[in-house]
């Protein structure tokens, strides 16, 4: 008897899982079917820590010199940033397209004030001469320089009331202090500009 029953459960199957079989034909055009579906696992990001730059430091002394070091890194980054006419590191007075642009028309340009400082210079030096013709050709000079850059600066304020009104005819930046940034950085010479020129001598800006 107990043969028989052990031979009839032996008969029984035992009943396969069955797979579970996705209807394709309800998909529209173009699905792509996800990693759960295809029986991919999704791999888990590894947690990765902080890095630390610098160590904790041991005490206030150590603290301080941290301090230091970073401050000064921070300069040196602002003051190159501040030359590379970067947005964040400038001044109130150079920030806005308006002023960029202006600072391209006049680094695309030669003007009578870089020279104007350095005929000052002569003039004053000529004019400590006791010699009267020496003297004579110092204040000639002068009235020459002065002259010449008045003419320029006219012509810079008429260029930059110009640009700055068709590039920008919304702009709510007072004209006048416009045509005043341009002509300050027209008397200053190419090489002491901040931020420096980012256009070569005779480029065309507008």
């Amino acid at each position: 008897m107990s043969s028989l029953f052990r031979r009839k459960s032996a008969d029984v199957a035992t009943p396969e899982p069955a797979e579970e079989v996705t209807d394709t034909s309800a998909r529209p055009k173009g699905y792509t079917p996800s990693k759960k579906e295809l029986g991919l696992a999704t791999p888990k990001r590894q947690s990765t820590g902080r890095k630390v730059n610098a160590p904790a430091p041991e005490n206030r002394r150590e603290a301080m010199k941290q301090m230091r070091e970073r401050q000064r890194v921070e300069r040196a980054e602002a003051t190159e940033g501040m030359r590379n006419g970067d947005e964040r590191y400038l001044l109130a007075r150079d920030r806005g397209p308006e002023r960029a642009l202006i600072r391209n028309i006049i680094d695309a340009r030669r003007t009578v004030g870089t020279w104007f400082f350095g005929g000052a210079l002569i003039v004053l030096i000529g004019s400590t001469i006791q010699i009267r013709e020496i003297q004579l050709a110092s204040n000639i000079i002068w009235a020459m320089l002065a002259v010449a850059v008045i003419i320029d600066s006219v012509l810079i304020a008429r260029k930059v009331k110009k640009a700055v009104r068709e590039r920008f005819p919304k702009s709510d930046v007072r004209i006048g202090s416009l045509q005043f940034y341009g002509v300050m950085r027209g008397l200053t010479f190419r090489r002491m500009r901040v931020p420096k020129p980012q256009v070569q001598l005779g480029d065309k800006i507008v």
